[in-house]
């Protein structure tokens, strides 16, 4: 099966396909030091997990040279829509390519977690999973 990375995709609409498509998956490809002090995506009222995996390590920005195997392990299977979300929207870009090459369907969660930057040079604010309003939870 050949895998695409289909594009962006807005919050709401990720949430929207998550709601919908009890296959879809959401991974979040932060690291654990966002995941335990920023908070994670809460898909409890759909009834399942976020998949969390780095895509690189902390402090060392080092790719994670196992991220699809960590997937895979997971039970995430290539046939599986997968939405993947980091801060920004960089990391998880580069994750959703490298994923589609080895035959997943991908999509990334435009704006990630937090958002783009405000003019004060802060996240959180504008944009993302938690500004829009979608759950979210402390680890």
């Amino acid at each position: 099966m050949a895998g695409r990375f289909v594009g962006d995709v807005s919050p709401q609409e990720a949430w929207r396909a998550l709601s919908e498509n009890p296959r879809a998956v959401l991974v979040d490809v932060r690291t654990r030091a966002e995941w335990n002090y920023v908070g994670v995506p809460d898909l409890a009222s759909l009834g399942r997990p976020v998949i969390l995996v780095e895509w690189q390590g902390y402090p060392g920005g080092e790719r994670n040279p196992d991220f699809t195997g960590e997937l895979l392990a997971r039970g995430v299977e290539p046939d599986q829509p997968v939405y993947l979300l980091c801060r920004s929207g960089v990391r998880s870009t580069a994750a959703a390519g490298v994923l589609a090459a080895h035959g997943f369907e991908t999509y990334n969660v435009a704006d990630g977690f937090e958002g783009a930057l405000d003019a004060a040079g802060h996240r959180g604010g504008r944009g993302g999973w938690k500004a829009s309003g979608l759950p979210w939870k402390q680890t």
